[in-house]
């Protein structure tokens, strides 16, 4: 297995109790609060992180606006930096 092979898992439950595994495809933080880019085989899932240093938990974004305007800077700034 190559080191890229290598993911960290979440499995995430939605609001009906049903739970579904995601790969953490990326963290990074913007504007003072910090993001987690999640990914399964049916679709790319945008959370926000919450909580302090060892205490921390996903939150759900429900405002449409705020999820793509963090998704499109988060491609602007891959593409302006992408990883080696």
């Amino acid at each position: 297995m190559s080191e890229s092979d290598v993911r960290d898992y979440v499995t995430i439950e939605d609001d009906r109790g049903h739970e579904k595994q995601y790969a953490v495809e990326a963290l990074f933080d913007m504007e003072n609060q910090s993001y987690a880019l999640l990914s399964s085989e049916e679709e790319t899932i945008l959370m926000r992180v919450e909580g302090e240093e060892g205490d921390r938990y996903l939150v759900g974004i429900t405002d449409d606006e705020e999820s793509e305007a963090i998704l499109s800077a988060y491609e602007i700034a891959v593409e302006n930096a992408p990883a080696e």
